[in-house]
């Protein structure tokens, strides 16, 4: 695979709600990136492995310019796996749009521009891909980014809470939990999370409650 970056692979990009995070429900413009380096146990867009075609930064501005809406989310795959992802939200900010960027936890963040709202998402035992979680990134986090751990079963949520404490992540940003689709019970990890007393907000990934599992471009 050649790595450019004045060329991306793109998956799909699509208009559609904020699913998860603190923006949850807003409108909002997904660039979804080819390839992955992780192969999490539960992935729910194996499709963005391989798939995609190449687009000019210009022309990612010009798509998504079509869609009357300024906050817009990079997204993979592994978005970070590509080098032109990062000249990507340099433009996009320099356009005047609100940048996310879902990112899993195990690629370097520097380089990232400042007013990018960083989703990092570090890795539960359940994922099988914990080894992968490159803890040395906290140090790039802010109070602008959030941190979000996806829970398969209680293992999950006690090693949740260990990183939590051991890395001080409520002092650094928002900490978000969510469970992996149709395997936990919502209302089991809400009450671990308030036993727990951790400050953290519960989502639930509203996209997958409102189209088909199946659906893609939502």
């Amino acid at each position: 695979m050649k790595m450019s970056e004045d060329i991306l692979k793109v998956n799909e990009i699509y208009y559609s709600i904020q699913g998860e995070s603190s923006l949850s429900g807003r409108k909002c413009i997904f660039i979804r990136l080819t390839y992955c380096n992780l192969r999490c146990s539960y992935c729910d867009s194996e499709y963005t492995f391989y798939e995609g075609n190449d687009m000019t930064i210009p022309e990612i501005l010009k798509k998504i310019n079509t869609y009357d809406c300024k906050l817009v989310e990079v997204t993979g795959g592994e978005p970070l796996f590509q080098k032109g992802c990062k000249p990507l939200m340099r433009e996009l900010i320099h356009s005047g749009y609100q940048v996310m960027l879902e990112t899993g936890g195990s690629l370097s963040l520097e380089g990232i521009p400042q007013d990018v709202k960083k989703i990092v998402d570090f890795k539960c035992p359940s994922s099988l891909m914990e080894k992968k979680n490159l803890w040395s990134i906290v140090e790039d986090i802010s109070a602008n980014d959030e941190i979000k751990f996806v829970i398969g079963d209680e293992k999950d949520f006690k090693w949740s809470i260990e990183k939590i404490k051991k890395y001080n992540l409520e002092d650094k940003c928002e900490i978000l939990f969510s469970c992996v689709h149709g395997k936990l019970d919502h209302q089991k990890i809400v009450e671990w999370i308030l036993e727990s007393k951790v400050d953290a907000r519960y989502q639930l990934q509203l996209h997958k409650h409102i189209w088909p599992k199946e659906s893609r471009g939502v």
